[in-house]
C-alpha cells in the first residue's frame, strides 16, 4: 500500500463511484482499518465519525458495495472506491446516490450523458418485468424478438441515411433510436451494456 496521508483524526475522504454508470454514489470517511477491511473482503467499509466505529456499507440495509477497484489521488490523501452497488440505492434516504439535490435544496434527477446507456437499460428491464399498458417497450416485446430485430435493422438503415445527409440534429435523433432498439435486444439476451463497454475498453489498452 502507498503511504497514505491520513488526517489528524486518522481518516481519509472516500469518493464512491459506480462501476456501471460512472455516477458518484456517495462520500464517506475511512480509517486505516476500514481501508484494510475493504481490501481484504472486497466490500466497502468506512468509519463513522458520529458513532466512532467501523461500518460495512449495506450490512443492515442490504445495499452492499462490491469493490471493483480502489484508486488513490495524486496527493495520496483521498481514495476513490469504484463499486458495484448491489441493490442500486446508495443513499440512506432511498435515493440511488447521495447527490440528488442542488444548492437550493431542489431535486436534480437529470441523467448525465455518461450514464445514459446504463440508466436506459435499467428502465428497459423494469418495463419488461412490469409490462405496463401503453409502454412502447412492452408492446414491442409482445410482438416478438423478430419484430425487434426488424426495428433495429430499420433504425440502423435510417441512421446510415442520416449520416449520408449530414444533418447533425437528424443524425443524433436516428442514433438515439438505433441505440434504444440495440439496448432492448441486449437486455432480452441478458447482456448488460457495461459488458460490451468493458470489451470495448479492453481493446483500448
Amino acid at each position: 500500500m502507498l503511504e497514505l496521508k491520513f488526517n489528524e483524526e486518522g481518516l481519509l475522504p472516500v469518493i464512491v463511484q459506480d462501476y456501471r454508470t460512472g455516477e458518484i454514489r456517495m462520500f464517506a470517511w475511512a480509517n486505516r482499518e476500514a481501508v484494510e477491511k475493504t481490501l481484504q473482503t472486497g466490500y466497502a467499509h468506512y468509519y463513522s465519525r458520529s458513532r466512532k466505529a467501523l461500518w460495512k456499507k449495506g450490512e443492515t440495509s442490504g445495499e452492499l458495495q462490491k469493490v471493483v477497484e480502489v484508486r488513490v489521488d495524486c496527493d495520496e490523501d483521498a481514495l476513490l472506491y469504484i463499486v458495484e452497488q448491489e441493490k442500486n440505492r446508495a443513499c440512506h434516504t432511498g435515493e440511488r446516490n447521495c447527490f440528488f439535490r442542488d444548492l437550493r435544496g431542489e431535486e436534480s434527477r437529470a441523467v448525465l450523458p455518461f450514464e445514459a446507456l446504463q440508466r436506459l437499460q435499467e428502465t428497459l428491464r423494469r418495463r419488461l418485468q412490469e409490462m405496463p399498458e401503453g409502454s412502447y417497450t412492452a408492446e414491442l416485446y409482445r410482438q416478438g424478438e423478430d419484430r425487434i430485430l426488424q426495428k433495429f435493422g430499420e433504425e440502423a438503415i435510417e441512421t446510415l441515411i442520416a449520416l449520408k445527409r449530414g444533418v447533425p440534429e437528424e443524425i443524433k435523433g436516428e442514433v438515439c433510436d438505433m441505440l434504444y432498439h440495440l439496448l432492448l435486444l441486449l437486455t432480452i439476451k441478458g447482456i448488460d451494456v457495461s459488458e460490451a463497454l468493458q470489451e470495448l475498453a479492453s481493446r483500448m489498452r
